[in-house]
């Protein structure tokens, strides 16, 4: 909390709150990413915008037909989502970007009234382990019963998730996720979808 009270006196003009889910809560795809970035997130009060995680993600959102192709990095840019929705494992920016257990934990709730607030939720895309695990036990399951991996794909209680790497820079530059490994996972999303 003192990270957080921090860095409103620091920039008072950026969001700095729990980031909302973005996206029609009619969707039938629910993306799950870790948490708010502090340059993006966390300062535009949108998931994915202002940092280069969003790049990637909304790039391949709109290959995919899941938005509207106007992402300009800023929540005034137009963008629309597609019969999807985006949420975070963490509503709030944590400190050094790294969530602990107890934060986590508090936050799946939020997680769990998002998937119910959703009737037509049919696949879900968890982006990194954390996000995975959340989604897991949010869905009343363990996560040692469903391991995360790039390209993974769990069926539980009717919905089809989908691992993949995080679209953090980390992983791009290193190249533990290129574009195509990203846009398979979208894919077979598409496909699911078209079922």
């Amino acid at each position: 909390m003192d990270f957080r009270q921090a860095a409103r006196k620091r920039d008072s003009s950026w969001h700095n709150a729990p980031v909302p889910s973005f996206g029609p809560n009619s969707a039938r795809l629910l993306i799950v990413g870790l948490a708010p970035g502090l340059q993006g997130a966390n300062r535009t009060g949108r998931p994915f915008t202002g940092d280069y995680a969003g790049d990637l993600l909304y790039a391949t959102l709109n290959k995919f037909g899941f938005a509207n192709a106007r992402f300009e990095a800023r929540p005034d840019d137009g963008l629309e989502l597609i019969d999807t929705r985006i949420t975070n494992a963490v509503r709030c920016v944590p400190p050094e970007n790294k969530p602990v257990g107890a934060e986590i934990a508090a936050c799946r709730p939020f997680l769990s009234a998002t998937i119910k607030a959703m009737p037509n939720l049919r696949a879900v895309v968890a982006l990194g382990r954390i996000a995975h695990e959340s989604l897991i036990v949010a869905l009343g399951e363990r996560p040692s019963r469903y391991g995360f991996g790039h390209g993974a794909r769990h069926q539980i209680e009717g919905y089809s998730i989908f691992d993949s790497y995080h679209c953090s820079r980390y992983n791009t530059n290193t190249g533990r996720l290129t574009p195509q490994m990203f846009e398979a996972v979208f894919a077979s999303v598409r496909a699911e979808l078209a079922t």
